[in-house]
């Protein structure tokens, strides 16, 4: 009876061992796998029965059996893509995947390979949604974080335009141009449906030493108003601006009405003093010199299509317009759990839920504990090969070890056949 016994102890350690290579061979076949995490057997021991002999107490042992197959959560290494929406997690926390064709099918996930599907919006290679808390950005740039996270949907977004405010030139007016000598500059300024509009200013020397008098015009149709119409401009001996109209500098209001498209009018401000010392910026001179526009600025801009897109430390996902323009669009949404360990495998480097995990704790990186967030970049699989080649040979052996037993067993058993003979 103890040697049948002895022969099964055998066969659980097989039994066991051949279990436990099986962990160690899904670890080393999904040692390139991107966002795997490596996985180790728990042995445990199982005893058979008790038996009582006097005083002391016999325990028997019945094998071996894995008694859990525990993940790592260890941080795993970096490879550098170049695809703006692939992302990394350094630190703790998943990403958080949603499948469409469930009502409850969320999902978490360290694999970061992601790509824009069909309809715009931000998926796994299975299509599932990677979920997201949108940004907006209102007139005076103050960013809102939506309060619950949804798909991240990139479809149909466009940079909104912003209508010019202020606009200011580096001109030099040449000081020793004859009376009636013109000179003219143009730019572009914006109104609030981004239409860009064309204001050109026209220098006149007057008979007048060091005076210039302007003249804006704008596009056929269009109304123009205010100081920055028209005026004259004085200039010191040194040929920096005195005066204009008589008067201390000072910034001039300029409103262009009368749109073709029906846009509103666009009140926006000629700079040509410090907002805040009142000081000449210096920008307008009049030295002897060819007259030339050395710059031109203007704080507006026109509507832009999205043309690329790029991952911060944070999460934040940004869109890269035609219009020069960045804007901020969603954040990507994190979780983590109070036991990892307890996560369920659902293949294709996902995680689901169970009670044994907790409930899932939702926060955005770089907040919360939770870790940082690289663009760019792909977290690898964090087996260690090395080690695992060195526990597949500790497998073997005990596979071999416990298959002597059976072999073992089995002289003895025949041993034991060969005694009526």
């Amino acid at each position: 009876m103890s040697l049948q016994s002895a022969m099964y102890t055998g066969v659980s350690g097989l039994q066991t061992y051949g279990n436990a290579m099986n962990v160690t061979g899904d670890n080393i076949a999904n040692v390139n796998t991107v966002g795997f995490r490596g996985n180790r057997a728990v042995f445990a021991d199982i005893l058979a029965n008790q038996v009582a002999n006097g005083a002391t107490n016999l325990q028997f042992g019945r094998g071996a059996a894995i008694s859990d197959v525990s993940a790592s959560f260890s941080q795993g290494s970096f490879e550098t893509t170049g695809n703006a929406t692939d992302m990394a997690i350094q630190g703790a926390g998943f990403f958080v995947v949603r499948n469409p064709g469930f009502t409850n099918g969320t999902y978490y996930t360290r694999a970061g390979q992601f790509i824009l599907d069909q309809n715009g919006k931000l998926s796994n290679a299975n299509g599932y949604y990677v979920q997201g808390y949108q940004l907006s950005t209102n007139t005076s740039g103050a960013i809102t974080r939506a309060s619950s996270a949804g798909d991240i949907d990139i479809s149909g977004v466009q940079s909104v335009p912003k209508a010019t405010s202020t606009f200011k030139f580096g001109i030099n007016l040449d000081a020793a141009a004859s009376a009636g000598a013109t000179f003219a500059t143009s730019m572009n300024v914006y109104n609030a449906v981004g239409e860009p509009v064309t204001i050109t200013y026209t220098f006149t020397k007057s008979v007048t030493p060091l005076e210039w008098t302007f003249a804006a015009t704008g596009p056929a149709g269009t109304v123009l108003a205010g100081t920055g119409v028209n005026g004259t401009a004085t200039f010191s001996a040194t040929g920096q601006l005195t005066q204009i109209d008589g008067g201390a500098v000072a910034n001039q209001t300029l409103t262009i009405s009368g749109f073709p498209s029906g846009a509103q009018p666009l009140n926006t401000t000629w700079t040509l003093v410090n907002g805040v010392t009142g000081a000449s910026l210096g920008e307008l001179t009049s030295y002897a010199s060819d007259s030339v526009t050395n710059s031109v600025v203007q704080d507006g801009y026109s509507t832009g299509v999205l043309r690329g897109l790029s991952v911060d430390g944070e999460g934040i996902i940004s869109g890269l317009f035609s219009n020069g323009q960045t804007q901020q669009l969603y954040q990507v949404q994190l979780a983590d759990f109070l036991s990892p360990w307890g996560l369920t495998r659902s293949g294709d480097t996902l995680f689901g839920e169970t009670a044994q995990s907790g409930q899932p704790i939702f926060g955005v990186a770089k907040a919360g504990g939770f870790g940082s967030i690289y663009g760019s970049a792909l977290e690898m699989s964090n087996v260690d090969l090395s080690e695992q080649f060195v526990t597949m040979i500790q497998n073997q052996r005990a596979y071999q070890a416990n298959s002597r037993i059976v072999t073992t067993v089995d002289q003895m058993l025949q041993e034991v056949v060969n005694l009526v003979r």
